[in-house]
């Protein structure tokens, strides 16, 4: 399929038109994965081997964009109402990861980065434990690429059932935060149900993603590594910055709506980028007890945590 477009500077074109085609309100953040997705598929991301790098970047900057449309009263509230629900749902997906890992009998290194990767935020979390755990690259790959394809599915439908179950913004908002894997994703869904909603999973989410620290110490017992050293998500202060900045400096006040669209139109950016890494090759190299391990777990996190956040 990815000679339907031989040329490669017409690659680079047909992949900066659709990139600055997506920095415009144009664009959803599902349509922007898909896009990325599609372009993968028929003619092939020529940015591909330089593109991982500034996935990351992208997306924190834009995350301390969104930083800048809170007050504080608002994330410590979106905070204290997940606070339980994280806890509950961190432990219950580790313990969970464990048990299915001996039942369909996964290498302990892959098992443990599904595990750290649903239960925690996707990427990020699998990013920080490969360190301490030492998994071979192909366990990390194929577990970052189940997060990933998951990640794109709830995007889609996560929306849709929010609004068939008539959810309010602050119910979507939080599980969006605890159900979806990456933060990229849960600020996706969350952007396209309401600002309210995105609010509440992006404080949720990045307050959830500060378990990477004892989560990482905790690994590194049972693994028996001491040496390895703990990736702190440093951007996360920054956010928390902003907030405060955007609280007590009314000034700001002028600029907050232009940064905070500017920041949902680099999160979309994001999404595409992303979109553009997976293919078709990536998705045929999963293999079906990882991936039902991986979806097992997130059928059990998002179906607890909506019931509860329900009910």
């Amino acid at each position: 399929m990815k000679d339907f477009i031989q040329n490669e500077t017409t690659r680079k074109i047909v992949f900066i038109v659709l990139a600055v085609l997506c920095l415009t309100p144009l664009i959803s953040s599902p349509i922007a994965l898909a896009l990325g997705f599609l372009l993968a598929v028929f003619i092939g991301n020529p940015f591909e081997k330089h593109l991982h790098r500034y996935i990351h970047l992208l997306l924190q900057i834009s995350i301390v964009g969104l930083g800048f449309g809170l007050k504080l009263d608002e994330a410590l509230h979106a905070g204290k109402t997940g606070l339980m629900l994280t806890v509950v749902s961190i432990v219950t997906v580790m313990g969970l990861g464990f048990i299915l890992g001996k039942i369909f009998k996964l290498e302990r290194p892959l098992s443990y980065l599904l595990s750290a990767g649903t239960a925690i935020c996707g990427g990020s979390a699998i990013a920080a434990v490969s360190p301490i755990i030492k998994p071979s690259t192909k366990q990390i790959s194929l577990a970052l690429a189940i997060v990933f394809t998951l990640n794109s599915i709830a995007l889609f439908i996560y929306p849709a059932i929010g609004h068939l179950l008539n959810l309010s913004q602050e119910q979507f908002g939080l599980w969006c935060a605890v159900g979806i894997h990456d933060t990229s994703s849960v600020v996706g869904a969350a952007g396209k149900y309401g600002d309210e909603a995105l609010k509440v999973a992006t404080t949720v989410k990045l307050a959830r993603a500060l378990w990477i620290i004892p989560v990482s110490l905790i690994t590194m017992f049972i693994f028996k590594n001491k040496e390895s050293k703990i990736k702190i998500p440093w951007f996360i202060g920054y956010f928390i910055l902003a907030i405060l900045l955007n609280t007590y400096f009314p000034v700001l006040e002028q600029f907050s709506t232009s940064i905070t669209v500017l920041a949902k139109s680099g999160l979309n950016l994001t999404l595409f980028f992303i979109g553009s890494t997976l293919s078709l090759q990536t998705l045929k190299s999963i293999g079906f007890k990882p991936l039902l391990t991986a979806v097992l777990l997130w059928v059990t996190i998002s179906i607890g945590s909506l019931l509860y956040i329900i009910h």
